[in-house]
């Protein structure tokens, strides 16, 4: 009793912002990279990144497709560079670089915290016999859900590292959520998927999943619903009280 459909065997949950709370952690890394970059290489005038602006093109999706969707928001463009460039690079990867670096070092210095009603959801998810996996666009999410004491929940983990290595589409598109139900030996049609993030949402809609949770952790309700959320919630433990 965990208010999925009773077909549903196997659960596929975004990470930071659905577990974690280091959602809040990543807008902020995000902020400081891009208002640097910004001051640096588009003048006074141009507006710093916005709450709004995170949702819209970062939220969700894998860092090099952050950088580059923001940026081609404001009409810059970058060279691709290469994955090691240096965070100081004016490059897709030198931009991405110096964000992972500070969001590293907040992580270090603030720690990760679980979302005590989804901690709670995941040990019912388990006790229920279903099939558990992570699919995040972080590359840190091997090391996010240790921090956490998460791991021992997963079974299947599809992150920043895993979309790279299978030559994956980044969120919107479903390819991650795909791969994640594939290495748990389950198919979208009994595959419920768990999201925060817009772009999180509409891959889970558009891979075909049989169910989509959207969590609202950022006042996007009505947007989580237009992009297939089948319901939303604040909270995972909502769920557990409805059952």
């Amino acid at each position: 009793m965990i208010g999925l459909p009773d077909d549903v065997t196997a659960c596929l949950f975004d990470l930071d912002g659905v577990l974690t709370s280091t959602a809040a952690l990543h807008e902020i890394a995000w902020k400081q990279t891009f208002d640097e970059f910004l001051a640096a290489h588009a003048g006074p005038d141009e507006p710093p990144f916005s709450e709004r602006d995170y949702a819209a093109y970062v939220d969700g999706r894998p860092r090099a497709d952050g950088v580059r969707t923001f940026l081609a928001s404001r009409g810059i463009t970058l060279p691709e560079g290469l994955p090691d460039d240096d965070p100081n690079d004016p490059t897709v990867n030198g931009v991405g670089n110096r964000k992972n670096g500070l969001v590293l070092k907040i992580i270090e210095n603030q720690g990760v915290q679980p979302f005590p009603g989804s901690v709670a959801y995941l040990e019912a998810a388990h006790r229920a016999g279903l099939a558990i996996g992570v699919v995040t666009s972080s590359a840190n999410g091997a090391r996010v859900l240790d921090a956490a004491g998460l791991t021992r929940f997963v079974q299947a983990r599809i992150d920043g590292l895993t979309i790279g290595e299978r030559k994956l589409r980044g969120k919107p598109a479903p390819d991650s959520f795909l791969a994640g139900a594939a290495d748990l030996g389950a198919t979208p049609a009994t595959t419920a998927v768990f999201e925060d993030a817009l772009a999180g949402v509409k891959a889970g809609h558009d891979g075909g999943f049989r169910f989509v949770v959207g969590v609202n952790r950022a006042d996007q309700a009505e947007e989580l619903r237009a992009n297939g959320a089948d319901i939303v919630v604040l909270d995972l433990a909502e769920l557990l009280d409805e059952s």
